[in-house]
């Protein structure tokens, strides 16, 4: 593309065999041939460089300290290792057809006007379905409003008193002796709330921290001559363990994001070599779908001077590359395909799928919304980008290094991106659709260009590695991403194995 070259379908495998393309490239240019790349003009400046080497061979000379391409090392196998034994991943995908069934996505469903009342109807929404869920676990007492909480004050009051009460969290912190403070508020009112920091009966809220337009409950009373509420419990929605789901089918999911194609930085030689190793490897032939999970191209304007980052400055060259990608993969692997903040879609969330213009160039490629609920094989998944967890990042125990933290997080509270007006940008539809309603088998995330694979309460947690080296935004943080892991889950078994291609 750079070149301004065409390659067909009739030309692709001669190129992918070629031995030197680079040397190939340099020859066109030379010769100043651009536009669509037939067989024959491959076959004769072919040729051409053949007898161009054969008359070097004749030269009299030596070559002092030649360079050489650096080759590519085979992907690795770590069969009979502790974290990934083959004899639990049996199938071969090829023998079983695609069974894929998506839940929930925005595309198509966004009626949002942005209105005043759209932004209250998205707050009350979220405001009723999370209290149902605190409900339904059972509360020391029958929560009141808060304005009956303020008119009954009096009555309130003193330690021998307990009170429930339901809200959303507003301005949360700390105080400088280390104690939680923070305004609680419903439909009606609103009331300033302290936790005590106690070093005998540390409550856990003390440790982790709450977020801007939670919703939780909290049991407590006033404190004598003061205005403010003393909460000694909090209640948030119930997440007993999980009960995983499983497929009768033994084939497998692999998980990766955050590619970044177009970028000078993408690393598309350790691409062909997954590739290869899909081809090749017993632990490929199981795997059935590939999910990706948000930023599949670097985009375009999306920071300021990015342009001297980009190998590729056309948007839609970016995902035409990416698709020519796509394809090199074997044909039983099937792709599930959702958008990030990279992508050419709206920024706020719910984001819906990459427009049909873009998806024209895929094939063999499910395009879905972020966030997407899916079921593959009766087993639930719940992939999304995971933009917010630049939000969860302000919490004591949340951070870029464990971003499988803010995962947890998001189970605990029932919400994939809580906060509203900060770094989130969130689309105010009538009803918020990044609550999570059903705890899923398999929870899956990207963004920070980080890699993990546990599990929580019973829910396999996956946060999905990058295909992109350490840009020049990271080095000056001093963050070190970790590229080229490819996750995979079998369906069946659950077991998991994280394959390194860098």
């Amino acid at each position: 593309m750079n070149a301004s070259l065409l390659a067909g379908r009739d030309v692709k495998q001669l190129l992918l065999e070629h031995p030197d393309i680079d040397l190939l490239l340099s020859k066109l240019e030379s010769k100043q041939i651009t536009g669509i790349l037939s067989p024959k003009i491959l076959e004769e400046i072919t040729k051409e460089i053949n007898l161009g080497k054969q008359e070097q061979k004749t030269q009299i000379g030596r070559t002092i300290a030649p360079i050489n391409p650096p080759k590519i090392k085979q992907a690795s196998r770590p069969h009979g290792l502790e974290h990934y034994d083959i004899s639990l991943f049996e199938t071969n995908a090829n023998e079983v057809d695609v069974n894929l069934e998506v839940l929930f996505e925005i595309t198509g469903n966004s009626i949002t006007e942005g209105r005043k009342e759209d932004i209250n109807s998205f707050f009350n929404n979220r405001f009723q379905r999370i209290s149902a869920m605190i409900r339904q676990q059972g509360l020391p007492n029958r929560p009141i409003t808060i304005s009956k909480l303020i008119q009954e004050r009096r009555s309130r009051s003193g330690y021998s008193s307990s009170t429930t009460i339901l809200g959303m969290v507003n301005d949360p912190k700390y105080t400088k002796k280390g104690h939680f403070m923070f305004v609680l508020e419903d439909e009606g009112a609103e009331i300033d709330c302290i936790c005590y920091k106690e070093e005998d009966n540390p409550n856990p809220i003390i440790k982790t921290g709450l977020m801007q337009d939670d919703v939780i409950a909290i049991t407590g009373s006033f404190m004598d001559n003061n205005d403010i509420f003393r909460v000694d419990e909090f209640h948030r929605p119930p997440l007993r363990r999980h009960q995983k789901k499983s497929s009768e089918d033994g084939v497998s999911v692999a998980f990766l994001s955050d590619i970044h194609v177009g970028s000078k930085t993408f690393l598309e030689a350790q691409w062909i070599k997954m590739i290869e190793w899909f081809h090749n490897d017993p632990l490929a032939k199981t795997i059935k779908y590939l999910v990706l999970s948000g930023d599949v191209v670097d985009g375009v304007g999306i920071y300021p001077n990015q342009d001297k980052e980009l190998a590729i400055k056309d948007l839609y060259k970016q995902y035409s590359r990416f698709a020519e990608l796509l394809e090199l993969l074997p044909e039983w692997v099937e792709c599930v395909l959702l958008p990030g903040n990279h992508d050419a879609v709206r920024p706020a969330e719910p984001q819906p799928a990459l427009e049909p213009e873009i998806q024209s160039d895929f094939n063999s490629t499910t395009f879905v919304g972020n966030p997407c609920s899916f079921r593959l094989h009766g087993v639930d998944l719940l992939s999304y980008h995971g933009k917010s967890i630049d939000d969860f990042v302000s919490m004591p125990e949340v951070s870029y290094e464990h971003p499988v933290e803010a995962m947890k997080e998001m189970l605990r509270r029932r919400h994939l991106a809580p906060t509203w007006g900060k770094k989130t940008p969130l689309s105010p539809e009538p009803e918020d659709n990044l609550i999570i309603g059903k705890i899923p088998d398999i929870f899956v995330t990207g963004h920070v260009h980080g890699h993990n694979c546990s599990e929580f309460k019973g829910t396999t947690l996956v946060c999905s590695s990058t295909w992109q080296d350490q840009t020049a935004y990271q080095r000056m943080l001093g963050f070190q991403p970790q590229p080229c892991i490819l996750t995979i889950v079998n369906l069946k078994t659950h077991a998991s194995a994280s394959i390194p291609f860098a």
